[in-house]
């Protein structure tokens, strides 16, 4: 440390060119020469803070603790497109856009809790026990999460800085400008809302109850304890003090935790209304449009995000996503070509770009683009990039290379149920039957929320008379797929021989 510089303002001036590991350093020599300097306790808490800090404006991954612990009723039988276990279902788009591992039409862009609840068939116990990669984590809770992410940063700064058990949070609550920085400490570097709770409910009495942030706080701590009417009091009285963006992030979690998705449109519109300007709020708009399945209203959306930020990534990949399933591979590829031109590079992109080229003809691109995507893949999405090139080798007739790939995608990634399925179908080309089924029902066991799998296998089971298996596998699929011609005629002849039995 240069010694004619106060290191207090070192500290202060790396804080805020968000160089937080030298900023704790400095900060924890000062301390250990006087431990009572406020001023660099509070330099240090903030920046504690800040490099433990996680965006909560999303949806969090849903665990097996919530499945098992959470006592929030909610309609079992909602109407479809009031709740995310029961979205609009577009049957024109079905038997095209693929659902991702959580059983949700693809949207483009991963983001968190894009796996947390499945459509139609609700996210069972079991599958929450395999989480949203299957074989590659252990189940958790969310509060869980936070706890290992805030351990993580406490290990890397030293250990412990601040004996929570020991701190008298009244004195605290009546000095605002420590306690502000306090409750944050206690949120993202202890993550114990308990003990934030507390703090939060002295200082808003210190308050007289009229301060939004400590209100807002309030609502965060709720969310966290799982008591989100609690949470939604607090976080619409902050609302009513004063509107603020991120406290309408924070309802509208509480909202989709709710599972009330319309309340929570709502609530952005309105603060769209107010914020006219920010392109957050049009993408949670665009999100929760997607959750429902409304895929033209979410477009509308993102297209809105990029008049207002023409680089926002997950607007033009969601747009690009759309594109390409409403049989616009032209207009697709130039939205992945503008990601390039940003300077993005990814497994993922490249894949993508090699179908978008793929049908859009341009043949000689699509296969360069899938091998510069093999080339940055990885033992995650290595399988994704195969099942691909099994599908583009299934369009062009090369059914011998589909089937080479769809074999090693299974080899990669065991859990590919796409993959099996289509595998299924090339041994039922080569009247290999019993294979077939086999695949057909590893597939089903993979991926109950996919109806091709269903279908394939009750047409082999018919064809080989096993009537009742058929019409059984035939029920379900149409239960996905209501609107299935195949599935619809398949059924109906069941029911023929069925009766004719009888």
């Amino acid at each position: 440390m240069p010694s004619q510089i106060d290191p207090t303002w070192l500290a202060l001036s790396r804080l805020r060119r968000r160089r937080f590991t030298s900023c704790i350093s400095v900060c924890t020599s000062i301390l250990s020469t006087s431990p009572y300097d406020k001023a660099v306790w509070s330099l240090k808490s903030q920046a504690l803070s800040l490099e433990a800090y996680t965006d909560e404006t999303e949806m969090e991954e849903e665990g097996v603790g919530e499945i098992l612990l959470d006592d929030n009723a909610v309609a079992t039988l909602p109407r479809p497109g009031t709740s995310l276990s029961a979205p609009r279902v577009n049957t024109s788009s079905m038997g095209i856009r693929p659902l991702s591992s959580s059983g949700r039409p693809s949207t483009g862009f991963s983001r968190p809790g894009s796996s947390s609840i499945r459509p139609m068939s609700g996210m069972t116990v079991d599958a929450a026990f395999k989480g949203p990669k299957p074989g590659t984590a252990r189940p958790m809770t969310t509060l869980g999460r936070e706890v290992r992410l805030g351990t993580a940063s406490m290990e890397n700064s030293g250990g412990k800085f601040i004996e929570v058990d020991k701190l008298d949070l009244r004195k605290y609550a009546g000095r605002p400008d420590l306690a502000v920085v306090l409750v944050d400490y206690l949120l993202q570097v202890e993550v114990n809302p308990r003990k934030a709770l507390e703090l939060c409910s002295e200082a808003t009495q210190k308050a007289n109850y009229k301060s939004w942030f400590w209100k807002r706080k309030l609502g965060q701590c709720y969310y966290k304890l799982g008591l989100y009417r609690d949470a939604e009091k607090q976080l619409r009285s902050s609302l009513k003090d004063t509107p603020m963006i991120m406290t309408y992030f924070d309802l509208t979690k509480v909202y989709l935790k709710l599972d009330i998705p319309n309340t929570a449109l709502s609530l952005l519109l309105s603060a769209g209304e107010q914020f006219p300007m920010e392109p957050r709020i049009l993408l949670g708009i665009a999100r929760i449009y997607d959750m429902l399945g409304d895929i033209e209203n979410s477009s509308a959306a993102y297209k809105k995000v990029l008049q207002i930020d023409a680089s926002s990534v997950e607007a033009i990949s969601c747009l690009a996503s759309n594109s390409f399933y409403t049989d616009n591979p032209e207009i697709s590829l130039r939205y992945y070509r503008r990601l390039l031109q940003m300077g993005l590079s990814s497994t993922e992109l490249w894949s993508n770009l090699g179908l978008s080229c793929f049908h859009s003809s341009q043949f000689d691109m699509a296969l360069s683009c899938f091998s510069k995507a093999l080339q940055l893949s990885n033992e995650t999405n290595e399988g994704d990039v195969w099942y691909n090139i099994g599908l583009t080798g299934v369009s062009i007739g090369d059914l011998a290379l589909a089937y080479q790939a769809f074999k090693v995608a299974v080899s990669i990634d065991k859990n590919c149920a796409e993959a099996y399925a289509n595998l299924g179908v090339l041994d039922l080309r080569k009247n290999d039957w019993e294979s077939a089924q086999a695949m057909f029902e590893q597939a089903k066991s993979l991926a109950p929320f996919l109806f091709e799998p269903l279908y394939n296998l009750a047409l082999l089971q018919w064809k080989r008379g096993n009537l009742e298996g058929a019409y059984e596998n035939v029920k379900e699929s149409l239960i996905i797929y209501p609107d299935h011609e195949e599935s619809l005629a398949l059924k109906k002849e069941l029911m023929g021989s069925l009766m004719g039995l009888r």
